[in-house]
């Protein structure tokens, strides 16, 4: 975890603009944990009133707010979706958008490769994906108690690292 928060720091902190992209079907088990980050990040943005870091709720078609996305224009977005990585259950892992090829993110639309593509295009910022490992991704399944405990943990970081708490 401290080792994630300092990967973190190195590539957001102290930057003026970041956008945080949730993805996931919170239908699918534990396919919601980027979901989850993301809106527990966006209510305490929301309480702390921070204007330089948006939330975006991405869902399975994250491709959908590319547009919305570039309106912000950030300095640095961070995706958080679970992928197949291999490792335990809830266990997360920061990677760089190069990293991407052998990772298998759980259900989207478009490949998350092709959509970093695309926004690196129009968009000049630095891009890194936390990938949550999930259990099981079932239709109309609860997340498991690890990842529910992996979201509370990862979104800590999270907002340690962009000063919210």
């Amino acid at each position: 975890m401290r080792n994630l928060q300092k990967q973190l720091e190195c590539r957001i902190t102290g930057k003026c603009r970041v956008a945080i992209l949730g993805v996931g079907s919170e239908i699918r088990g534990d396919d919601a944990a980027g979901m989850l980050v993301a809106k527990s990040i966006q209510k305490h943005i929301k309480i702390k009133r921070k204007k330089n870091i948006e939330v975006f709720l991405g869902e399975t078609a994250p491709e959908n707010l590319t547009g919305e996305i570039k309106k912000f224009k950030p300095t640095h977005l961070l995706i958080v979706d679970s992928a197949e990585m291999g490792k335990k259950t809830g266990e997360f892992q920061l990677f760089g958008p190069e990293e991407v090829k052998g990772i298998s993110f759980c259900t989207h639309q478009l490949p998350v490769k092709i959509m970093i593509d695309y926004l690196k295009h129009f968009i000049d910022c630095d891009i890194a994906i936390i990938g949550i490992q999930p259990k099981h991704i079932a239709f109309n399944t609860k997340p498991s108690k690890e990842i529910i405990s992996a979201v509370k943990c990862l979104t800590g970081v999270i907002l340690e690292t962009l000063n919210i708490r």
